[in-house]
This record gives C-alpha cells, sequence and structure tokens, in this order.
C-alpha cells in the first residue's frame, strides 16, 4: 500500500511539475498581453478556435507530425547526456533532400517508391551530418555543443546552395525547388488534411518509449546517461554510444524535414527556417526525457502554435509573441527545476550531467550546492 502510494505521489508530483511551467507562462503571458492594452482573453480564445474548432485541429495535427519526431530525435541525445543543437540544420537537410530530390526521381519512378526513397535517404543524411560531433566529442573530448551549432550553420549555407542551384525551380521568380508532384506525397488519412506522417510520429514515440523502457538498450542507455565513466566499468562502449545516439538523433530530426515536405509544404524556399526544434525543446524536458509524454505536450504546443499565429493577428500582436511564450515556459521550467532541487521534489526533468549544467548559474549565485560531475 506504502508503495503504491509513493507511487501515486511521484506520478503526481512529475505531471504538477510537467504542467505548472506551461501554466504560469500563459498566465504571465496573459498579464503582458493586458499590460500592452490588448484583451488576453481575445488572444486565449483566439488559440482555441483557430487551434481546435471547425477543421483547424486538422492544422494542428499536421504540425504536431514534425514536432513529434524532433522531440523523440532530441530524446535520444539527451538522454544519453548529449546536447545535439545541430537540429535545425539537421531538419534542412532532411527537407531538401525530399524537396530536391522528389521531383527529379517521380518521372521515373512510382510515387510510392519516390516517397520511401527520399525518406530512407533524408535519415542516412541526416545520421551521416551529425557523426562528426560525435567523434569529436567521442575521441577527443570536444564540446558537442560548438561542434552541432556549428554543423548546423554549415548545413543551412548547403541548403540554401542546394536550392538556389541545382534543385532550384526555374520556372519560380524567387529560389525555390520545384513542386513535389501528389503522386509521391504522404498519403491523406480519410477525407482529412491530416497525413500519415502523424501516425508515422506517434509510432515511432511509443517505439522510443518501449526501447528505453523495456529493452536492455534501454537499461544501458541510463547508465552511460548517468554517468559515462561508470558505464566503461561495465562494458558499455563509450565510443559507440555517442556515436550512435547523435545518429539516431540527427537520422530522426531529418526524417521530420522530410515528412514535413512530402505531408505538407511540396516544395522548400531558400532562406527558410521553422524553428521547430527551439520551439520543442522546453516540452522535450517537461516530458522528463519520456517519448510517450512527449505526446501531449507537444501536441499542445502544436495547437498553440497553429491557433496562435491567427489569434495573435485578430488581438494585434507580433506572431513572434509565440516565442515569448515559449521562453517564459523556459524561465519557469529553470524555476521549477531549482526548486525541486532545493526540495527534492520528485525527479529532475535532466540526466545528471545535463542538470548539473543547467544549475550552473544558480550555483555561481550561491543558491544552489554542490559542485558539477
Amino acid at each position: 500500500m506504502a508503495a503504491k502510494t509513493s507511487r501515486w505521489r511521484h506520478a503526481t508530483t512529475a505531471v504538477v511539475r510537467a504542467v505548472l511551467p506551461v501554466v504560469l507562462a500563459l498566465v504571465v503571458a496573459g498579464l503582458i498581453i493586458a499590460a500592452m492594452g490588448k484583451n488576453p482573453f481575445d488572444f486565449f480564445w483566439g488559440v482555441w478556435k483557430y487551434g481546435i474548432t471547425g477543421t483547424n485541429w486538422q492544422d494542428s495535427l499536421v504540425l504536431m507530425a514534425p514536432l513529434l519526431i524532433i522531440a523523440v530525435g532530441l530524446t535520444f541525445a539527451f538522454r544519453g547526456q548529449l546536447w545535439n543543437l545541430g537540429y535545425a540544420g539537421q531538419y534542412l537537410l532532411g527537407s531538401v533532400v525530399a524537396a530536391g530530390f522528389a521531383p527529379i526521381l517521380t518521372p521515373v519512378l512510382p510515387g510510392w517508391a519516390v516517397m520511401v526513397i527520399v525518406l530512407i535517404g533524408s535519415v542516412l543524411v541526416g545520421a551521416a551530418w551529425s557523426l562528426l560531433p560525435a567523434i569529436l566529442k567521442a575521441r577527443f573530448g570536444t564540446n558537442e555543443i560548438i561542434t552541432s551549432l556549428v554543423m548546423s550553420f554549415i548545413a543551412e549555407g548547403v541548403v540554401n546552395l542546394l536550392i538556389k542551384g541545382p534543385f532550384r525551380d526555374p520556372k519560380v521568380p524567387a529560389p525555390q525547388t520545384a513542386v513535389i508532384d501528389g503522386n509521391a506525397l504522404l498519403p491523406f488519412l480519410g477525407d482529412t488534411r491530416v497525413h500519415i506522417g502523424v501516425i508515422i510520429a506517434i509510432l515511432l514515440a511509443i517505439a522510443a518509449q518501449f526501447l528505453f523502457s523495456r529493452t536492455a538498450f534501454g537499461v544501458r542507455l541510463d547508465v552511460f546517461g548517468f554517468s559515462p565513466k561508470a558505464a566503461q566499468h561495465v562494458g558499455i562502449s563509450s565510443t559507440g554510444m555517442v556515436l550512435l545516439l547523435f545518429s539516431v538523433s540527427g537520422a530522426l530530426i531529418a526524417l521530420a524535414g522530410s515528412v514535413d515536405v512530402l505531408g505538407h509544404y511540396t516544395y522548400q524556399r531558400a532562406n527558410w527556417n521553422p524553428a521547430y526544434g527551439d520551439a520543442v525543446m522546453p516540452f522535450v524536458f517537461l516530458a522528463r526525457l519520456s517519448p510517450l509524454a512527449s505526446i501531449p505536450l507537444v501536441a499542445f504546443y502544436a495547437v498553440f502554435a497553429t491557433g496562435g499565429i491567427l489569434a495573435a493577428q485578430h488581438t494585434g500582436l507580433n506572431s513572434d509573441f509565440l516565442l515569448v511564450v515559449v521562453g517564459l515556459i523556459l524561465v519557469f521550467m529553470t524555476i521549477t527545476e531549482y526548486v525541486g532541487e532545493k526540495r527534492r521534489l520528485g525527479q529532475s526533468y535532466l540526466p545528471a550531467g545535463l542538470r548539473a549544467t543547467a544549475l550552473q548559474p544558480f550555483r555561481r549565485l550561491g543558491l544552489v550546492k554542490g559542485g558539477t560531475r
């Protein structure tokens, strides 16, 4: 009975700590809107109206597909105490593989074959692009934050060169790829605008959850994420784990870009970057690096982002206000992490190494005692 009570209390605390930063962020966002002379209730009603009601829920689900795949990809890296911050470049590489090669392959191959080839191609490109930061981290201990960001910057340049060069559609004045033929696009679910990428994303989240919680690999990953040195002592290859986690993370994020193009955009313009990774990262941590728990949180953000753009316009706000809300969630998530560290409430959002990095500013101020590993 005591064990059940303890598990219930732990689960309740985990839910509260995941939801509380979002609620506080929305409350503060409402106060900011009011301070700007606008009606916050009009904005939040607009989010519901344009994100859920009528057929707008379909647009939210379409957005949810790449967001959830990116969340799963980030979870692989973060659970191994690795910072893969090259998600923007990996996403764009995956999307340009689909947008660039699908129009070329469509005249000579069936649509289903084009789909399979570009999806596999995006996965391989994303995995390969993430190998350099992984190798530098595994062999030389190079900070992967810096190297993954640099690789992301290079990837964005490569993508723009491809769109303005060999992949450019000469029929359109602005640099963009040709529109993909409908036969090579992901099929829709019934009579909706929702494509099967949503199903792919949910299945990937479920599969990753099973892998983390029900397999020997999940145990090895937990050991490695807790302490790479301890992992070495029990025979877990640190080099192999870093390479594997970075590759899987990059592959999934690139897959998200390919799914987004094949299911929604159908082409890609130069200098385009939706910055999905920046938006979804707080929700990965709020889910405590659980792919299954990420599903409702990512779904919430998809609704908020879909409805929030039109709601902001109708309320007289700039659409960039959504980024302010994401920033507020990060702030309150950090505060909750600090309070949890002080009060020992529930499990931290982060593995030990990532938690030490997140709490470093508080340690410098003398608010949290203890050093990093």
